[in-house]
């Protein structure tokens, strides 16, 4: 026992069917498009560029909204994990938020552009949305040790991310294809694109909502078919809050004892929220800075997440080889390195000193030597941010203590959200005060190092052979 009023002799996790692996990665893939198509690339560049029309005013804006879903996730996360600890089963709580984030999403498609209401409809279904996701990641994170040795975590943590990353691979180059259907040798009528929808209202953009919704439902059965669940424990909703509440406290006070599990969710809590800064700002960045549009933002976001994929299955192989830290700590530098090259980046100049040709109207794709040198940068993002993710993911299931799995998963959707709110608030207040989109990026920076300062502390388990 653990001091935690729970069995701690429960039996190592055994190896689950194929099938029942395959559908648990199933989920990122179908999660994913949410989190790549609107949160990142596509729709969130509209909200500033397009409805607000203002993107210094935009992206403001859009970090308070992430801010405000971020304090709502943190406080709750680590409280429903301690009640789904205590009821057993996790697949009804995956089922209620993957419900939420579908009525987010759907309601995107009444975000027209100069509508009355369209800033708050969009603001509140953003952060419906989110908060679905999130707390629905936590239950299927919880999943994870449960269905392979821990030997083999990093391997299918890996495989998970990657397949979300292809997934919103795949999203975006319908985005793309719908935006461009020439590049099929497809014509459409002037002012349409694929389908019949009307550039001029933004449908493309807005129906990005209800097809991320759609995407969700359709591929999120197979974890709900073929993935097992954890066993129930017999309780009802309303004693397991009571238990989990009661565990959640029993484990805060005594958080002391897991001095080394405390570190790392501090540091995760850090570098996290530098990484998810600069992955929710980059299409934002861009478009204010170079005035991309969807095309070109859809080909950006193919680009990153090409790399990204091949990230995440590389770094899930060096995971279960050299340890989840490490891999963490390569990848921390890496994404330090991309996010000081792009913030280094203008409209007429690289490397903050070095004066270039700005991009002449009228110029082909990515025409423009900034430009270039944004890709290249986005190129070392890409590999990197996939190993981070998976690899953060895995440690957190081998550090966390047997009978406290989902708990721990609730308190590392914390840590991963209890500052995330930060970063973007704080990327809002310097960009309002500064003026600049690209001063306000010196944030991610900060959250990044001192995230890896705090991670060498950490004292890792090694996975076991």
């Amino acid at each position: 026992m653990r001091g935690t009023g729970r069995d701690d002799s429960e039996p190592a996790p055994v190896l689950a069917p194929l099938s029942g692996r395959v559908g648990w990665a199933m989920f990122d893939w179908a999660n994913q498009p949410f989190f790549t198509v609107i949160t990142t690339f596509i729709f969130a560049p509209y909200f500033t560029s397009v409805i607000i029309a203002d993107p210094v005013r935009g992206q403001a804006m859009w970090g308070y909204t992430q801010s405000l879903s971020g304090v709502i996730i943190a406080v709750l996360s680590p409280i429903l994990g301690a009640m789904a600890d205590a009821g057993g089963a996790k697949k009804p709580w995956i089922l209620a938020f993957q419900a939420v984030t579908v009525a987010g999403c759907v309601a995107l498609w009444w975000a027209l552009p100069g509508g009355a209401h369209t800033v708050p409809l969009v603001l509140v279904a953003i952060v419906v949305a989110t908060i679905g996701a999130e707390f629905s990641i936590v239950f299927n994170n919880a999943l994870l040790p449960s269905l392979v040795p821990q030997e083999r975590m990093g391997q299918l943590s890996g495989f998970g991310w990657g397949m979300g990353y292809a997934g919103g691979l795949v999203a975006l180059f319908a985005v793309l294809i719908a935006s461009r259907p020439e590049l099929l040798g497809i014509a459409t009528p002037e002012g349409q694109a694929l389908f019949g929808l009307d550039r001029g209202s933004h449908a493309l953009e807005r129906l990005t909502g209800p097809a991320s919704a759609l995407w969700l439902v359709l591929f999120v059965l197979p974890m709900f078919l073929l993935t097992p669940d954890t066993a129930r424990t017999g309780l009802g909703w309303r004693e397991a809050a009571r238990v989990g509440l009661k565990q959640l406290g029993d484990t805060l006070r005594r958080l002391r004892h897991y001095r080394n599990q405390l570190t790392y969710l501090l540091a995760f809590m850090i570098y996290n929220d530098g990484l998810a800064a600069v992955i929710a700002f980059g299409g934002v960045y861009a478009a204010g800075t170079f005035g991309w549009s969807t095309t070109e933002l859809g080909i950006f976001g193919i680009f990153l997440t090409v790399f990204a994929t091949g990230g995440c299955f590389a770094g899930g192989w060096l995971d279960d080889r050299i340890g989840s830290k490490r891999t963490v700590q390569i990848a921390i530098v890496g994404t330090i390195v991309a996010a000081l090259g792009i913030m280094s980046i203008g409209r007429a100049e690289i490397l903050f000193v070095v004066s270039v040709a700005p991009k002449a109207p009228g110029a082909g794709l990515f025409a423009s030597a900034p430009e270039q040198a944004f890709m290249a940068f986005a190129f070392i993002l890409g590999v990197c941010m996939g190993p981070m993710q998976a690899a953060s993911r895995t440690m957190i299931g081998r550090l966390a203590p047997q009978g406290m799995v989902t708990e721990f998963y609730g308190l590392f959707a914390l840590s991963g959200r209890a500052t995330t709110f930060m970063a973007p608030f704080l990327i809002g207040v310097f960009t309002q005060i500064s003026g600049s989109q690209r001063a306000a990026l010196v944030i991610v920076l900060v959250f990044l190092a001192v995230g890896f300062v705090l991670l060498h502390f950490v004292k890792a388990e090694k996975p076991r052979r």
